[in-house]
């Protein structure tokens, strides 16, 4: 940690109420038909705030900056970061839009979000406070898709967060509009990439660094169709186009990452069931998944985040922080929400 810092981690992002709806119908019925379903729960929610969380219960001196509404869903947002240790002075209070709200309807381990932005795309870089950047070692961004005048502003943001010392990491999230644009000149500023399979390639796609030697290989439900196969089920031309497949997948997310490295940052990819990918040096480091009994892979992805940060900012290498943050992700599944499961730092590293 650097001595002269007041926090170790500023997460700069979003945050809402989650509510979780276990069980759910794949199709609820409307009609105004009422189902019943095992369980549903009023957590706290957003990438950065999941993060923020799951970061300071690692140990991480940690500060949030993000608006929500000046309603009851601001006041329990705020509330349940405080109690998980986050500072929150720099966050904004704006009377005129409500809080985001998010509704996450759970079916095994599929799920679907439906958010209410709310004030959410009204965060700027402008709204974290002067001087809190020269205070932090380290700049977390998140939902960068949702937040438009934060993103416009975020080169400039990591621009002051690394001219004072400080290194960053952008997790962009989905962007709900399918464009993937704009990030062309946030990752040459932007230290740590942190994007699950399907963005890195979206992300790949859209910057100007690949070429037609380089480009990722098309995202599933893209590109030309597959030739139709011949065999019988289960037979060596199925399972050998099965081996294709996997294949030319694995290869697609690799030429992904090289394109993302060739923007200058540090790419690591969230790969679920199947761990974690970076590329740094020109070499691939990868670090298989745990065993789990999964109960809730909400926020999984940004206890990866936490992990990782936490992991790096205790000065361990690459290798080692890959499995730290692998191993928060694991844990954080073992119960509904995103920060009910996560773990400390002791939990993390056994």
């Amino acid at each position: 940690m650097v001595s002269r810092t007041t926090f170790d981690l500023l997460v700069v992002g979003d945050a809402n109420p989650d509510v979780i709806v276990s069980g759910s119908p794949r199709h609820p019925a409307f009609g105004q038909h009422e189902q019943l379903v095992p369980a549903a729960g009023l957590v706290l929610g957003g990438s950065g705030a999941i993060t923020a969380y799951g970061a300071a219960r690692l140990g991480l001196r940690t500060a949030f900056v993000g608006r929500v509404g000046d309603d009851p869903a601001g006041a329990f947002v705020l509330d349940c970061l405080r109690s998980g240790g986050v500072d929150v002075s720099g966050c904004v209070v704006d009377p005129g839009a409500p809080t985001a709200m998010t509704v996450v309807l759970v079916d095994g381990d599929d799920r679907a979000i439906l958010t209410a932005p709310g004030c959410l795309d009204r965060l700027a870089a402008a709204d974290v406070p002067p001087g809190l950047i020269e205070r932090t070692a380290h700049v977390h961004v998140s939902s960068y898709f949702l937040q438009p005048l934060l993103a416009a502003g975020l080169p400039g943001l990591f621009g002051l967060a690394r001219a004072a010392g400080a290194s960053t990491s952008l997790d962009t999230n989905d962007d709900p509009a399918g464009r993937w644009a704009g990030l062309d000149e946030a990752l040459p500023v932007t230290d740590v990439l942190l994007p699950n399979e399907s963005e890195a390639l979206s992300i790949a796609a859209s910057v100007s660094a690949p070429t037609s030697a380089t480009a990722p290989a098309p995202a599933s439900g893209t590109g030309p169709a597959p030739a139709s196969k011949t065999g019988p089920a289960g037979s060596p031309a199925e399972t050998s186009d099965a081996v294709s497949d996997a294949v030319s997948e694995a290869a697609g997310l690799e030429q992904a990452v090289r394109a993302l490295a060739a923007m200058g940052t540090l790419p690591v990819v969230k790969r679920g069931g199947r761990g974690a990918l970076a590329f740094a040096d020109g070499e691939f480091i990868e670090t298989p998944a745990r065993p789990a009994t999964v109960v809730d892979a909400v926020g999984a992805g940004d206890s990866f985040n936490a992990g990782l940060l936490a992991a790096l900012l205790r000065g361990l290498p690459l290798r080692r922080s890959l499995a730290v943050a692998v191993a928060c992700g694991t844990l954080s599944t073992r119960a509904a929400g995103g920060t009910a499961a996560q773990p400390t730092w002791e939990e993390a590293t056994r």
